[in-house]
């Protein structure tokens, strides 16, 4: 069974494991402000809720949020966990996938808590 974040469904992400891979590789760095920095606030469902209203697509929804995550990840510990999941990638395209990974998750989880409702 593939691990999935809080309140995550795939549906938008697919496979998390990128992102487990990473929490890992930043607490065995000694970075767990690294961990801290790549979970879901308050900030981050508020900014959700405002976005619902002012975009016209999810495309949209998500490329927004990617900017908004990609300064929270650390390029050479995106790299390593990329290379634990069997995947050689530069520090930045494994920080733009795990920022990916990220907006999905909020997006899934405004979704499951009801700030957002996501068509079919």
């Amino acid at each position: 069974m593939r691990r999935k974040p809080p309140f995550a469904s795939g549906r938008i992400g697919g496979d998390y494991e990128p992102l487990f891979l990473y929490w890992e590789a930043a607490r065995g760095a000694g970075r767990e402000d690294l961990v801290e920095s790549s979970m879901l606030g308050e900030d981050d469902y508020r900014l959700v809720r405002e976005l619902a209203g002012r975009v016209s697509s999810l495309g949209e929804l998500l490329d927004i949020l990617v900017e908004r995550m990609y300064g929270r990840i650390d390029p050479e510990v995106a790299r390593e966990a990329y290379r634990r999941y069997g995947v050689e990638a530069s520090g930045e395209d494994a920080r733009l996938l795990l920022a990916r990974l990220l907006a999905a998750w909020l997006i899934e989880a405004a979704e499951y808590w009801g700030y957002i409702r996501l068509r079919s």
